[in-house]
């Protein structure tokens, strides 16, 4: 048995949303000759104007959606970020930039810590497609920060130019690959056609070419390794490096630098996909009702900013730099004679922490132009020698 023939069954709403998705994508392929690249069935499946898994109104994060990220865990990470936004907004700067705010929990607990601190920015902008998040985000920041509404505002497209903090948390694994495959005849690129089997769509593979197949060659990847390029986050990181006229893009994610993402034991790529806490690696089964992500190649993403002149400015473990950032003092505002709130707080630290969870997966990366000074969430643990 499969584990996807072990998931939760949708309800008829949901399953009617998906085979409506399901038409759309079978529309785009037959327009397209019987086969499209997976970069685009997935931006589809997870963008696609009304009907993708984020551009639809379904909760995605939380307990009541299909993951949980670790703004949603537990204040105490976007407490943490706040300890370094301070510095950067200390060297002169007066603007914050989240880029995919979700429900605006990281939103929340930074700006409620950066106010306590008496450092709150001039204007925090929140890049977010989705119209539904965009409407939660407001809500949730309208209960927390009521005083700080007037200073926020959320953008459609990227500013012309910005000088600041951008932030982005699990937002660069959420943007479509490609997915290639080392064949004896060359370098191939995973597409979809359309099936008339169990599943609406099927795998292709086409040989790769342009960008594509460059970027795959270079890595030597032996015969029948199958992996994931992620064109789409190093254009990303290309456009805001571009528009950064002075400070630091901080990313936090999971992921490797390339040496281990290309490792022979991941032969098989990092595909995964997210459905109601349980995770699975079809991208196929129910199109807009499950998250779709891949891992981060956090040295591409690195080269995509220098290549634009910025600098890495830290490389560290999700657990290093949050240790960097004080989260054990900060663990300590909660005396923890008060079980009942202290307890609950240390599971979700120990979360976010853990080697076995969070802790090492997850990586935070800071790129900047304009910084002179070290940041201190990379103060100890920098690993930027890895990239």
């Amino acid at each position: 048995m499969e584990m996807r023939d072990t998931l939760p069954p949708p309800s008829p709403v949901a399953l009617a949303h998906s085979a409506r998705l399901v038409e759309h994508v079978r529309r785009e392929i037959a327009a397209a000759g019987g086969w499209i690249s997976f970069a685009r069935y997935m931006e589809l499946a997870l963008y696609a104007p009304g009907l993708g898994y984020y551009a639809a109104g379904a909760r995605k994060l939380g307990p009541e959606g299909d993951f949980t990220t670790a703004p949603e865990l537990t204040p105490l990470f976007g407490h943490c970020i706040a300890q370094q936004a301070r510095q950067i907004l200390s060297l002169g700067f007066e603007d914050i930039l989240e880029v995919g705010a979700g429900s605006g929990a990281l939103a929340a607990s930074l700006l409620e810590e950066l106010d306590r601190l008496g450092a709150a920015p001039k204007r925090f902008l929140i890049l977010e497609l989705s119209a539904d998040l965009r409407a939660r985000s407001r809500d949730l920041l309208a209960a927390h920060v009521p005083h700080l509404m007037e200073r926020i505002a959320w953008l459609n497209v990227l500013p012309p130019a910005f000088a600041g903090l951008v932030i982005g948390n699990e937002v660069l694994d959420a943007m479509p690959v490609h997915v290639v495959r080392a064949a004896d005849r060359g370098i191939e690129e995973g597409g979809v056609v359309a099936s008339r089997g169990q599943r609406p769509f099927d795998w292709s593979f086409r040989p790769a070419s342009g960008t594509l197949h460059a970027a795959t060659e270079r890595l030597g990847l032996a015969p029948g390794y199958i992996t994931e390029i992620g064109l789409a986050a190093r254009a990303f990181v290309r456009s805001v490096s571009a528009i950064l006229e002075r400070g630091v893009m901080l990313f936090v994610d999971y992921g490797f630098p390339a040496r281990e993402f290309y490792h022979p034991q991941r032969a098989q790529g990092t595909l995964m996909c997210h459905y109601q806490h349980r995770a699975h690696a079809d991208p196929f089964w129910l199109p807009g009702l499950q998250d779709i992500t891949a891992h981060v190649d956090f040295s591409a993403i690195a080269e995509a900013a220098v290549d634009e002149g910025l600098e890495v400015l830290g490389y560290t473990s999700q657990e290093r730099f949050l240790v960097n950032c004080g989260i054990t003092e900060l663990m300590l505002r909660t005396p923890p004679e008060e079980a009942a709130r202290y307890l609950p707080q240390a599971a979700a630290a120990n979360k976010l922490l853990s080697p076995a969870e969070m802790g090492e997966l997850f990586k935070a990366i800071a790129l900047g132009r304009g910084v002179p000074e070290p940041l201190i969430g990379f103060g100890s643990g920098d690993r930027r020698h890895t990239l």
